[in-house]
């Protein structure tokens, strides 16, 4: 009995490390290739100018906020309130995918997922449609992946090349402008597909959060928002968050993806590191100079959007077309994007066994969408 009592537990153990390394094989890449990299480049004072603070300090308050925002369940009540103002399956499927789409813009696209892809999964078991958690589920992941590459805090990668390459608010969108409207369109056709059947949603009422705390929340997210935007120095912004939240929501920084922020900070090393090795430097700075948009699309393909924009950014100063391929890039496989890795985990966990058939409808839409946005902006090339 004993002997049962100790597998039990060292089996339970191991489910726990195995969904650690799942969860976090991102930062779990990112600091491996860090302390690989140290081996080539010894930690000296060169590794200070490593790190874009604009890029940290904007992230760390934007997650800070959103995670307050959580913890008054604003994002559900706010879903479900527009969810439950259909009546058939297309409009409930497009009110999931676009408020995902356009909760991206604000919240990035990893956390508009945490938040709406459970709101999915209630909508269509509610009504008896889980029949369509598939597609959904890929469509949220896709409106995610490609809403938030119009603002320059609505991607992790959009924050920090729009820093590092101190590109104009205006210069920003109009070069995501195309990608985003060709984007929407897609999105908008695809989901015409699912048949307007009537159906009845028996979601709980989500209570109204207090209305004075959203509106200093909202005025803390703008405060986040303009450093980004360099109204002033990120060190006033970060603490003017960081007091008020530690006051008003203390809580909220249980909940803030340090683990992200953590992540960016080990791709600094390994970018800054890799950009001081002359060999590597001239071979990537020559591979890239081929195509940033076709090279930086393909990088994203094997070690996700957000490593790539940090190491590609050191050795090409076409950031225009680094940006549409880190945006569009994460579209493809399911390590493209940790989007596509949360998406993927959601649906695992939801309808078990089966998950060869939401990677084979994942993979029909992803890589269909990545060649008419790849298309599309080439010939947006020609025309401009």
């Amino acid at each position: 009995m004993e002997e049962q009592k100790r597998d039990a537990a060292k089996a339970s153990k191991w489910y726990i490390v195995k969904g650690i390394l799942k969860s976090r094989i991102v930062l779990i890449v990112a600091l491996v290739a860090a302390a690989v990299t140290c081996f080539f480049v010894p930690p000296d004072g060169g590794y200070a100018d490593y790190f874009d603070l604009d890029t940290l300090s904007c992230l760390f308050c934007t997650l800070a906020v959103v995670s307050a925002l959580k913890r008054r369940r604003f994002f559900e009540w706010l879903a479900v309130k527009i969810v439950t103002a259909f009546g058939n399956m297309r409009r409930v499927t497009f009110a999931l995918v676009f408020v995902t789409y356009f909760g991206s813009m604000i919240m990035a696209n990893d956390m508009a997922l945490i938040t709406f892809l459970p709101l999915g999964w209630l909508v269509l078991s509610s009504c008896g449609k889980t029949k369509y958690t598939a597609f959904v589920f890929v469509m949220q992941n896709v409106a995610a992946n490609l809403g938030g590459m119009l603002t320059p805090f609505g991607n992790p990668q959009n924050l920090y090349l729009y820093s590092f390459f101190e590109i104009g608010a205006g210069e920003f969108f109009a070069i995501m402008a195309i990608p985003f409207a060709v984007a929407f369109v897609l999105i908008a056709g695809t989901c015409l597909v699912v048949k307007p059947e009537p159906i009845r949603l028996e979601t709980h009422p989500e209570p109204a959060p207090p209305v004075w705390r959203m509106i200093v929340y909202f005025v803390l997210f703008a405060l986040s928002v303009m450093i980004v935007f360099r109204v002033f120095p990120y060190y006033v912004g970060l603490i003017v968050v960081t007091v008020a939240l530690a006051i008003l929501e203390p809580k909220c920084f249980l909940r803030v993806d340090y683990g992200l922020l953590l992540t960016f900070c080990a791709f600094f090393v390994f970018s800054g590191n890799l950009s001081r090795i002359p060999a590597v430097r001239d071979l990537l700075a020559s591979v890239v100079a081929m195509s940033p948009l076709l090279v930086g699309t393909a990088t994203c393909q094997v070690i996700s959007n957000v490593p790539s924009a940090v190491l590609l950014s050191r050795f090409t100063t076409d950031y225009r077309h680094l940006l549409i391929a880190v945006n569009i890039g994460g579209l493809g496989t399911p390590v493209s994007s940790l989007a596509s890795l949360i998406t993927l985990g959601e649906y695992r966990k939801r309808e078990p066994g089966k998950t060869l058939r939401y990677l084979g409808l994942f993979s029909l839409i992803n890589f269909s969408y990545l060649a008419v946005l790849i298309g599309s902006s080439y010939l947006a090339d020609l025309i401009v």
